[in-house]
């Protein structure tokens, strides 16, 4: 029987990106008792959403068996991966919300989690929540040595606000709140929109739609391609939260990522060779680089955990542009919200 066959689990987000990722991972590691929280019916922007949220959860909700008042609470853990999310564009276009939201959502959900009597919380953080200019690999100990890349900064400093809040609950109340650190994710289900994306799934639109039939025999791709980041495949990331809340009874802060640092460029050409494209690559050069480079000290994870993510880039660029080639009618080309 696996850690997480009897855990009652709550997933916020658990119908986004990293969230089904997570869902997946759940019910392989036959998880039966897995509540998903879609923002539809539970805005977790407001403090009572979130509330209601575990009061129905009490009360038993869509399946979910009732609690008595008084008993045990009604979830064991909750997986915090809701989040306003977007690339450079949307970033710049939008900071107010990138920061009102998320942090709204982790003040909120963390703290109903707690009133509620989980035993621990398991977060999503942000890569780009470490200082700019921090050193390469990034470390732990260097999350709080300066300030974040000024464009996505709402955003990452909103998401750093997790991390307080979980030393803050652990030194008043004795309750544990993971923060897992994941890289630059991609893979199945993404965000393929153009202007809000990040740069591998919208690479991998496009790239999927110039080699399908009728589509453009040109590529465009933002700025120089000089840019590195630590990609990382979604199910890896998806594991490692799971190992995270297997291990930790404490807070802790964790990197979860490749720990490899690859440029645009070479992904371009592995999506060349993935795709079969063989026409013209265009780079528009007025498009934001955004932070030059990103790579990962792993080594917290792999000592503490024992967990190494094992997807290399070029089979996992292979799998994400399959499953969108596959998906294209589904697959989410609009801005997340």
């Amino acid at each position: 029987m696996s850690y997480w066959s009897d855990k009652r689990v709550v997933v916020t987000g658990g119908g986004g990106f990293l969230g089904s990722h997570v869902v997946e991972k759940l019910r392989e590691a036959g998880c039966e008792h897995m509540f998903v929280v879609r923002s539809k019916d539970y805005d977790l922007t407001t403090e009572a959403a979130a509330e209601r949220l575990f009061a129905d959860l009490r009360a038993g909700v869509n399946g979910w068996p009732a609690t008595a008042p008084g008993s045990d609470a009604p979830v064991d853990i909750v997986l915090h991966l809701a989040g306003f999310v977007g690339g450079i564009g949307s970033n710049k276009a939008l900071p107010a919300d990138f920061f009102y939201r998320n942090l709204m959502m982790g003040v909120h959900t963390m703290h109903q989690a707690w009133k509620a009597g989980a035993k621990k919380l398991v977060a999503a953080g942000a890569g780009c929540g470490y200082p700019e200019h921090a050193p390469l690999p990034l470390k732990e100990d260097d999350f709080w040595n300066g300030f974040p890349q000024y464009e996505s900064a709402p955003y990452s400093l909103a998401k750093r606000m997790l991390h307080v809040q979980s030393i803050a609950y652990w030194r008043q109340h004795n309750w544990p709140a993971i923060v897992t650190i994941p890289g630059n994710i991609y893979g199945p289900y993404d965000n393929f929109d153009l202007e809000h994306a990040h740069v591998i799934p919208a690479l991998v639109r496009k790239f999927v739609e110039a080699t399908t039939e009728g589509g453009p025999d040109k590529v465009e791709v933002w700025g120089s391609g000089k840019p590195t980041r630590d990609y990382v495949y979604a199910g890896d990331v998806a594991e490692g939260i799971l190992r995270a809340g297997e291990v930790y009874d404490e807070p802790a802060l964790v990197n979860l990522s490749a720990g490899k640092e690859t440029s645009i460029l070479e992904v371009v050409d592995m999506l060349q060779q993935v795709t079969g494209f063989d026409g013209e690559i265009v780079w528009d050069r007025n498009r934001p680089d955004g932070q030059a480079r990103r790579m990962f000290d792993v080594s917290k994870a792999k000592k503490e955990m024992g967990f190494e993510c094992t997807t290399s880039l070029r089979d996992g660029l292979q799998k994400t542009a399959d499953w969108y080639r596959e998906n294209r009618a589904e697959a989410r080309n609009v801005m997340a919200l």
